[in-house]
């Protein structure tokens, strides 16, 4: 069985820095080490050969990221999170004439999808300005296509029909061969965006910011900045969703957040009193 050592980890980390310019030090090390040995075993290579085809270019940076992140998801995952969502935007749709919503590391797009048909079933979808955002150029091409493969869709309308959807998922895709192609009006007002959360900086402000299953990738310095980049991306009375295995209450803005659904992970960014 392939395996690799410290060394050899971390020649690969300062190549992709220094050839990519993505820096993967505060990356969770079990988790970085697993998604390398996946490019070894899938290229049949020795690290020091991977190591060679970074630095000489002939191993691409689209190739890197591809195999680099994780992009499994799924439409209406977790539905009770989307249940507490659900709640949370029509007490917020009722007060506000625009709600800014950013999905940070969003992958493929499926979160993205789920939101704005929460949206338009609400009525809302109107008011929404939103922010989706990836490391990876290629998957959030992807996603600003909206297709889902046929295969996938069984999973995503069980969630839906769990989250007591107020449609069948057939009203907002239609088929073609062994895809779905989603109603591209859901995405209007999606803006897609190539987004590095290492290097990323407080660009707009948000009433809900979603991030959830990507922190646990991270070590706790890079979650620990990636939080409180979040933080400053919020208004005060945002929120915040992170994924069920992820916590915030050790991190510097764990006391300027209150729990609204402990058991979902969403969180209020208290308001400032001046």
């Amino acid at each position: 069985m392939t395996d690799i050592g410290i060394l050899e980890l971390k020649n690969i980390t300062t190549a992709i820095r220094e050839k990519f310019g993505y820096d993967f030090t505060n990356y969770a090390s079990s988790s970085f080490k697993r998604r390398i040995l996946r490019i070894l075993e899938i290229n049949r290579i020795s690290a020091e050969a991977l190591l060679e085809r970074i630095r000489n270019g002939s191993f691409t940076k689209e190739e890197f990221l591809h195999e680099i992140t994780v992009n499994v998801t799924e439409m209406f995952r977790d539905p009770s999170f989307w249940k507490s969502m659900r709640n949370i935007l029509t007490n917020m749709g009722g007060t506000r004439d625009k709600i800014k919503i950013w999905h940070a590391g969003c992958s493929s797009g499926e979160e993205v999808y789920s939101m704005t048909i929460l949206l338009r079933e609400l009525n809302l979808l109107h008011k929404a300005e939103i922010v989706a955002s990836d490391i990876d150029k290629n998957i959030l091409a992807r996603a600003k296509e909206a297709v889902v493969p046929a295969k996938n869709m069984d999973i995503h309308q069980h969630n839906y029909e769990r989250f007591s959807g107020q449609n069948g998922l057939d009203k907002y895709f239609q088929k073609s061969g062994e895809t779905y192609l989603l109603d591209k009006t859901l995405i209007e007002k999606v803006s897609f965006r190539e987004m590095d959360l290492v290097k990323a900086v407080p660009f707009s402000k948000f009433d809900i910011v979603l991030c959830r299953n990507v922190l646990i990738y991270f070590n706790n310095t890079l979650q620990n900045d990636v939080l409180k980049l979040f933080s400053e991306c919020m208004f005060d009375g945002a929120i915040l969703a992170i994924g069920a295995k992820e916590s915030i209450s050790w991190c510097d803005i764990a006391n300027s957040l209150l729990p609204v659904v402990q058991e979902e992970k969403i969180f209020k960014k208290k308001t400032r009193v001046y």
